[in-house]
This record gives structure tokens, C-alpha cells and sequence, in this order.
């Protein structure tokens, strides 16, 4: 410390945040992690549902040992662009780099014109839905809830709006089996699937009297997101990539019993007395990637609720530009945000994915890239492997900005000091005195799932 070192500012402290904090202490370099909630397990928590019981103990034990470390400072209950301002962090602070890893809680807009007057009002988005299914069994939950309703449209067709429909169709079943007087745990019906836990009762589908949920699809069924083309993939890797697609979505109806439509496009609002109360479609045909409405196809699809999943993306954070949906990022390989000099973005941010591995890998190549091309402090992570398919791509980007900025010098040891001590009052401010495994005893609820 005598001779200064690099401090870094992250924000954001799940998969993507951890991971880069990590990189960044193997390589001697400090690391301020900043979170938005009191745990910092974010999509882990609260955007898996709660049936991944295993993967969420596993992950949360992961981010809590990188966050434990001596190099790391974990300041929990901070919002950026409302406790922390935007412009304060990038220059007041005086950090050597900031990395966004604040993830995608925001969900895109349904594209049905005039359809976002009717939020809460026959209207549901993905993100507040499954956060309120992970948390709804808590005594002390407080937030907004949710009915469960029979005949929901879904609109989407990724991995999220499978377990969307997942939630939909087993909470549907576990309370018409209630209502019967039979009690069932969430966890049995998403092991062993709908058929087969109601024909342990005596019982059918049929005999519940209900239609389940509809998914809709805008393409066909090859194209949806629930399984990516190897790298390098030739036509013959893409057609068994379209029949794994398949077999996931089939397995998926014969295990919850959901509706499924693809080639289906909504283009607008039904509405009766101020709610919601369906949409009008239109089929569509599949034309270079891109779903394009048949005329004459048009019809009504009326439903007590519109659930929309059609993906996330990052939050507006006040100060900084957007471009379209995203942050105006310069290089998607590096995450380097445009018209900032030490600003870059990782995970969900810039990977528009929430796959847990893809997070992972992108923020500890990420952080790997600013510590050595930017900050100047190599490690052993920097050879090929690491995050190789990105890797040949950012060679002459990296080496232009290695040579316009060079090393950076290292803060003096007062600044560092100062850094470090602005981290600890806001943590005094929040209630957390630096002691991980405590502070995650005292906030996390006891009856949390």
C-alpha cells in the first residue's frame, strides 16, 4: 500500500460483478462492489425461480467467497443514479476504472402501441413476476402481488418465458389441487412434471377443468433462443441446434401442459372498461430472421392477462446515454462504453443474455482486459482460454488502446485511503460493518426458499 494502488468501482455484485472483482485481486488491484439490494446474489435471486434450489445455494456460496476477499469492499444498498450519482462515481471518487455489472432488471417494452397504459391493468412484465413468485411465501414480503390466473397469454420465447409459463402452469395446478384439499409442494411438481403428480392423485388434466396458459411466438419454433449454435457453426451444427430447440420446447408442454403458437405477432390492444382484456394477432411468416405479418391473418385473442417475456435490459442510470435499449457501448467484445475513457460494461450489460455462464465468463474476461490493457497489470489469466472466442477479436482494439494509454500510474496511497474510506461510511450509513457472512445472516428473510 506504501508504494499506492490501482481501486476499481463495480457495480453491481452477482455473477458478472464477483467474477470481475475476483480477476481484479488476483492481479493485486482493489476492488469497491456496489449493489442495488441488501444480498448480492442479484438475478440469482430474484430472476432464477426459486425451483433451482441446488443452483442458487451453489451460486450464492461462489459470489459470497470472491466477495469475502481481503481486496474486495462490498457496499450493499446502493443504487446507482439515486444513492450514488452517476458523475460522482466516475469522477468524484477518483477510482482507476468503473465497471458496470448491474445486470438487465428492466424489462423491454411489449411492442403494441399504446399496450404500457394498461401495466397493472390486465398487463404483467416478466421481471416483477418472477421476483414476487421467489418471494411471495415470505411472511415479511411486502411487495407487489400477483393473481394466478387461468387462460394467461405469454408472450415471448426464450429460456425466461419457459419458466415464466413454468410458474404460471404450476401454481395454477398446485392451487386447484388445494382447493380439492390436496397439498402439494411446488418443488414435486417441478421435478416429476403436471401429468404425472396429478395422476398420483387419482386425476387428470381434464378433470381440473382447466386451459392453461399460451405461449406465443412471433418465428417459428427452430428459431427460438433455447439452445445457441456452437461457435463456428456449419448448417448441419445449425439444423441440430434447431431439433435440440424442438425437443426442449415439447419436453417443456408434455411436463406443464402450456399452449404454444408460433408464427404469432401481436399488434394491438384489446380493452374493455380501462383494463386489458386481450390482443389482436396477426400470423406471420419467416423471411431472413425476421417475422413478417401475412395480411388477412388478423385475430382476437381475448385473456384475463397479457404476461410479457420478451426480454430485459440494462437500467436507465441518470447521466449516462443510452442507445436505444442498451448503454452506447464502443466495443461489445471489451465492454468499453462510448465517450469514456475508464468505462466499461460486463455480463448481462453488454451480453444481453442471462445465462449464468455467459455472465461469468464475460466479466472475468472483461475485468482481465482493463487490468492489463488499461491499468497495466498483467496475470496469469491472460493467455488464450479464457474467454478465446472473444479473444482474437479485441487483439487490435486492445492493443490500441494498451498504446494511446499505456500503463496507468498507480493512486497514491492517500487516495486510495480516501477511496476506501468513503466505501466504509457509505457501508456505516446502510448498517453493514464489513463482515459478509453477518451482515447475509441478519438481512436474508428466515423463511426465504
Amino acid at each position: 500500500m506504501s508504494q499506492g494502488k490501482h481501486v476499481v468501482a463495480i457495480v453491481g455484485a452477482a455473477v458478472a460483478g464477483s467474477e470481475a472483482a475476483s480477476v481484479m485481486a488476483d492481479r493485486g488491484i482493489l476492488s469497491v462492489v456496489f449493489d442495488q439490494n441488501p444480498r448480492p446474489f442479484g438475478k440469482i435471486e430474484d430472476g432464477l425461480p426459486r425451483w433451482h434450489v441446488k443452483q442458487r445455494k451453489k451460486e450464492y456460496e461462489k459470489i459470497s467467497a470472491k466477495l469475502a476477499r481481503p481486496e474486495i469492499s462490498f457496499v450493499p444498498l446502493t443504487t446507482l443514479g439515486k444513492d450514488l450519482p452517476f458523475e460522482e462515481l466516475l469522477r468524484g471518487w477518483g477510482f482507476s476504472a468503473v465497471l458496470l455489472a448491474n445486470g438487465a432488471w428492466r424489462d423491454r417494452p411489449l411492442p403494441v402501441e399504446g399496450v404500457d397504459a394498461y401495466a397493472g391493468k390486465g398487463l404483467v412484465y416478466q421481471n416483477p413476476f418472477v421476483y414476487w413468485f421467489n418471494h411471495f411465501t415470505e411472511k415479511n414480503y411486502r411487495g407487489e402481488q400477483y393473481p394466478i390466473l387461468d387462460n394467461v397469454a405469454v408472450i415471448g420465447g426464450g429460456l425466461a418465458s419457459i419458466d415464466v409459463v413454468k410458474i404460471l402452469q404450476i401454481e395454477l395446478t398446485r392451487r386447484a389441487l388445494a382447493s380439492r384439499g390436496i397439498e402439494v409442494e411446488m418443488l414435486e411438481f417441478e421435478k416429476k412434471g403436471i401429468p404425472k403428480v396429478l395422476e398420483s392423485k387419482g386425476l387428470s388434466w381434464g378433470d381440473l377443468g382447466l386451459k392453461g396458459c399460451t405461449l406465443f411466438y412471433r418465428r417459428r419454433v427452430q428459431d427460438m433462443p433455447l439452445a445457441e449454435y456452437p461457435d463456428g457453426a456449419d448448417e448441419k451444427a445449425k439444423e441440430k441446434t434447431h431439433q435440440i430447440r424442438a425437443r426442449i420446447l415439447e419436453n417443456c408442454r408434455e411436463k406443464f401442459l402450456f399452449q404454444f403458437h408460433d408464427q404469432h405477432l401481436p399488434t394491438g390492444p384489446i380493452v374493455e372498461g380501462g383494463r386489458l382484456v386481450g390482443l389482436k394477432f396477426v400470423r406471420t411468416q419467416v423471411v431472413g430472421g425476421k417475422a413478417q405479418p401475412l395480411p388477412g391473418t388478423e385475430f382476437d385473442h381475448r385473456t384475463p392477462m397479457i404476461l410479457s417475456s420478451i426480454g430485459s435490459v440494462p437500467g436507465i442510470i441518470s447521466g449516462l446515454a443510452m442507445k436505444g435499449e442498451t448503454y452506447e457501448v464502443e466495443d461489445w467484445d471489451t465492454g468499453k462504453i462510448k465517450g469514456y475513457e475508464h468505462l466499461w460494461g460486463l455480463g448481462n450489460v453488454v451480453t444481453g443474455k442471462g445465462n449464468i455462464q455467459a455472465s461469468l465468463k464475460h466479466g472475468s474476461f472483461v475485468a482481465g482486459h482493463v487490468a492489463s490493457t488499461y491499468l497495466g497489470v498483467s496475470g496469469e489469466a491472460d493467455g488464450p482460454g479464457l474467454y478465446a472466442a472473444q479473444e482474437a477479436a479485441v487483439q487490435e482494439t486492445a492493443g490500441k488502446i494498451a498504446a494511446k494509454i499505456g500503463a496507468r500510474p498507480v493512486l497514491a496511497m492517500e487516495r486510495v485511503e480516501a477511496i476506501l474510506e468513503r466505501a466504509r461510511s457509505r457501508q456505516r450509513q446502510v448498517g453493514y460493518d464489513g463482515n459478509l457472512a453477518a451482515w447475509l445472516a441478519k438481512v436474508t428473510p428466515p423463511d426465504m426458499e
